[in-house]
């Protein structure tokens, strides 16, 4: 939809006040020319309505907080799954008394549980990204939501029964419906939080915003009811009792607020039918949109499968700076994070020895994770097209030596610990934290923005795509870095 709203990489945007500017359903800047007088470049997703359409207001924020709630539900049951490591542990030692190690296959599936987990997370993930692409023009959003949502859902009920089962008789038949559960959580995860990021596509930036900072509020939730249990010390099947009873009423709580999410006037007015995806190359504009003009051309049917080319075209700089950031976030967090060791530890202090890292990788990232993507909502600078993005996504490589340089242990082939303070990684993370959320909200929110309104949803499953890609990157990297450490 080449039209006449426009976007200066050098100017902030100003969410809060993007009702007010030239729009489309598909994206939101303010015309801005240069200091040169020329014409700034126009992007391909942006429309103006016309006359005969009106613009609803999101009254009382209604769409944004649905969003950013969808944001919190999509991760927060993966979070709370993976959080609750000591009652895996707990559960896999016969639920009563430690491994002795002398069974070899229960010494295997505690000493690698985790690695198990993660190849049963990824996996599944970048799987059910494909077949969510491919079922785009096939299935409609709503039941692919409410679909995974319920999926999702039936397995945490299943997960927190068996949480006051005793298990000790059939733990490796335990370990294996574990896993499952986890693939099965993980690809429900993916369809949902995919999906749910395509439809805002169709909406202004702010609400992809919301659902992206509801992700990092997610994994914020998680990392302080960890350090609560930490502190409590309660039994260890009464806090995961807690953790999946919480999941299951926040994914319920996301069912109804997204079968609520169509009622509202403003999300009508965005979720209206649009010109099938197949009558457009990527390079020609649909007509824009006006009263008189169809919403859906008649006679025509959707594609099965959105065309893959001109979004590839179209995202291939923004997907770069997505896959390297995030591949530079995975190397470093948790892996090197988590070994990083209080320069006090010795002293034998609660800070130094239980709370150090709870507090200094998970909770301080987390929390400036959740910050960097929040200032998005009212600085978006640099533009999707600016070559500044990408320099700053790459300036992000010399974070990983920092973090090999501080206390981080055991070491065996690197052995001097430059940073002689506790304060380092803390600053580190900070760092760390604030520009994945920042540099990773910007390429994600730009994505959908730089094609036609009917490619958006597709284009969202691929930026989607981009970033599984860079944690997997990043997980297989940091193994790798661990031994040359």
């Amino acid at each position: 939809m080449e039209v006449g709203c426009h976007f200066a990489a050098s100017q902030t945007v100003a969410i809060g006040s993007e009702d007010a500017e030239c729009h489309s359903s598909n994206s939101t800047y303010r015309p801005v020319t240069s200091s040169l007088g020329a014409e700034p470049e126009a992007l391909p997703g942006l429309d103006c309505p016309g006359p005969g359409l009106q613009r609803p207001e999101d009254r009382f924020n209604a769409a944004y907080i649905i969003f950013f709630c969808l944001g919190i539900g999509s991760l927060l049951p993966w979070n709370f799954f993976v959080t609750a490591k000591e009652y895996w542990a707990f559960k896999l030692r016969n639920c009563s008394s430690p491994a002795t190690g002398k069974d070899p296959q229960d010494a295997d599936i505690l000493n690698y549980f985790e690695s198990y987990l993660a190849v049963a997370s990824t996996v599944p993930s970048l799987l059910c990204l494909v077949a969510n692409f491919l079922l785009v023009n096939r299935v409609p959003v709503r039941v692919r939501v409410l679909a995974s949502l319920t999926v999702t859902l039936a397995v945490f009920v299943v997960m927190t029964v068996l949480v006051k089962v005793d298990t000790s008789s059939w733990s490796p038949a335990f370990f294996a419906v574990t896993i499952v559960c986890m693939a099965v959580v993980s690809g429900s995860s993916t369809i949902f939080n995919s999906s749910v990021y395509g439809l805002t596509g169709s909406f202004p930036m702010r609400n992809a915003q919301a659902l992206i900072s509801g992700v990092a509020m997610g994994g914020t939730i998680s990392a302080v009811a960890s350090l609560v249990d930490l502190a409590a010390t309660r039994d260890v099947t009464d806090s995961t009792l807690a953790f999946f009873l919480t999941a299951a009423v926040f994914l319920g709580l996301c069912m109804g607020l997204y079968m609520l999410l169509p009622r509202l006037e403003y999300s009508r007015y965005y979720m209206r039918p649009m010109f099938p995806a197949h009558m457009f190359s990527g390079e020609e504009a649909p007509p824009q949109d006006s009263a008189s003009t169809p919403l859906v051309a008649p006679g025509s049917s959707r594609s099965h499968m959105p065309p893959l080319r001109p979004i590839l075209k179209k995202t291939g700089g923004l997907g770069f700076c997505v896959v390297y950031l995030f591949l530079i976030t995975s190397l470093v967090f948790p892996a090197i994070c988590t070994s990083i060791e209080s320069l006090r530890k010795g002293s034998g202090s609660p800070w130094a020895t239980t709370f150090f890292v709870p507090l200094t990788t998970f909770l301080l990232y987390n929390f400036a994770d959740l910050c960097g993507r929040q200032v998005t909502a009212w600085v978006q600078v640099p533009g999707p097209k600016s070559k500044v993005l990408p320099g700053l996504v790459l300036l992000r490589t010399g974070l990983v030596p920092l973090f090999v340089l501080c206390n981080y242990q055991p070491r065996r082939h690197l052995t001097t610990v430059v940073f002689q303070s506790d304060v380092y990684p803390v600053l580190l993370t900070c760092l760390l934290g604030l520009s994945n959320g920042y540099l990773g909200t910007l390429a994600l929110i730009y994505g959908p923005k730089i094609v036609p309104r009917e490619l958006a949803e597709a284009t969202g499953v691929v930026m989607a795509f981009y970033m599984a890609m860079g944690l997997v990157l990043g997980s297989a990297c940091s193994a790798l870095l661990v031994h040359l450490i």
